[in-house]
């Protein structure tokens, strides 16, 4: 049995049965991820690679008067630079502006990067101050690049310490001209540890995907409810829900939604729920709660503390659904008091 099917003291009874009963429904898709919009294939990372290549004479040298024109001109190879480099934009960016003195804002590079990957082979507008910028990131990556890892103490480790940039221009140089598919090797370290850097960036649009199919049950069933936004402040709730059934002005069934492929982060959502069940209870007694609480997950993260688990179908009383059971989500809550009488 589920445990929106039973009644809050048969789940106070035996709470574990329903815990392997919401395991049982888990799913996870983390081997499957969206592209999303500006991804970037190999082959478009492949031609600013050899771009780049080009412009450095096979990596010999790294002239900063040379490879400046040719991010203008296929700035997809700024990717490939920055990939080379090891560092997230932010960091190119902060780097940029400790060395040369040229202010290279946290919003400046990550424009530039969206940019350069929504439209990779677009050559760039430079006005007086991309001009200004994309210079001083070319100057800083050049001599980054060339000098390779510094020493550092024992008991650290510098970022430059990579097969490929701690020996500096001679072991990019060697390491592009043997067997090694250094453009591939590359690619792989653009997308992140592995894929975790475009993980990252389609982690919205992963999670869209679990509110998009409640969207779709709220919509058949002629429910009016109230999709917040991200960071969205709604006057009673300290933490704004994801759904609010009917309006706010009038909260009588609220939905968080969360998938995640990390226990970590499912614990936090655990714990919302909970501050979120212990609110509705505010001044009303445990059968009369302020509006009914509905937990909407998926992913392997919350199928990994069972504690966590149990937490989370009491403060809801047995209201917690998955992308299997979304299906009797309306017909299983209160959400069927607002049905559309047909």
């Amino acid at each position: 049995m589920l445990p929106f099917e039973a009644t809050p003291e048969e789940i106070l009874r035996d709470p574990e049965i329903y815990v392997d009963s919401i395991f049982s429904c888990l799913e996870s898709e983390f081997l499957v991820m969206p592209k999303g919009a500006g991804f970037v294939e190999y082959s478009v990372f492949e031609r600013g690679y050899e771009a780049l290549k080009a412009a450095t004479g096979g990596f010999s040298e790294l002239d900063p008067n040379k490879i400046y024109p040719m991010t203008v001109s296929e700035p997809i190879s700024i990717v490939v630079l920055r990939s080379m480099l090891g560092f997230t934009p932010p960091e190119w960016g902060y780097v940029t502006t400790q060395r040369t003195g040229v202010q290279v804002t946290q919003g400046f590079v990550r424009s530039l990067d969206r940019k350069v990957r929504m439209a990779p082979a677009s050559e760039l507008n430079t006005n007086g101050v991309m001009k200004e910028r994309l210079e001083a990131m070319v100057q800083t990556a050049c001599q980054l690049l060339s000098d390779g890892a510094p020493e550092v103490d024992t008991d650290q480790l510098h970022r430059l310490n990579k097969a490929d940039t701690k020996q500096g221009l001679a072991g990019i140089k060697n390491l592009s001209r043997i067997g090694v598919p250094y453009a591939m090797m590359l690619y792989e370290r653009f997308l992140g540890r592995p894929f975790a850097g475009h993980r990252d960036s389609v982690s919205e649009i992963i999670g869209d995907s679990l509110e998009s199919a409640i969207e779709d049950v709220l919509t058949k069933a002629d429910i009016s409810f109230r999709k917040t936004r991200r960071a969205e402040r709604i006057e009673g709730f300290d933490q704004t829900p994801d759904f609010i059934i009917p309006s706010e002005f009038n909260p009588q069934v609220i939905i968080e939604a969360k998938i995640t492929e990390d226990d970590g982060t499912a614990r936090d959502k655990v714990t919302r729920i909970q501050h979120l069940g212990e609110l509705s209870l505010a001044g009303r007694t445990i059968n009369n709660p302020k509006y009914e609480v509905i937990a909407c997950i998926g992913g392997r993260g919350f199928g990994v503390r069972r504690e966590d688990m149990k937490k989370m179908i009491l403060s809801t009383k047995g209201k917690v659904f998955t992308a299997k059971t979304l299906d009797r989500l309306v017909e299983c809550t209160r959400l069927r008091d607002f049905k559309a009488k047909r």
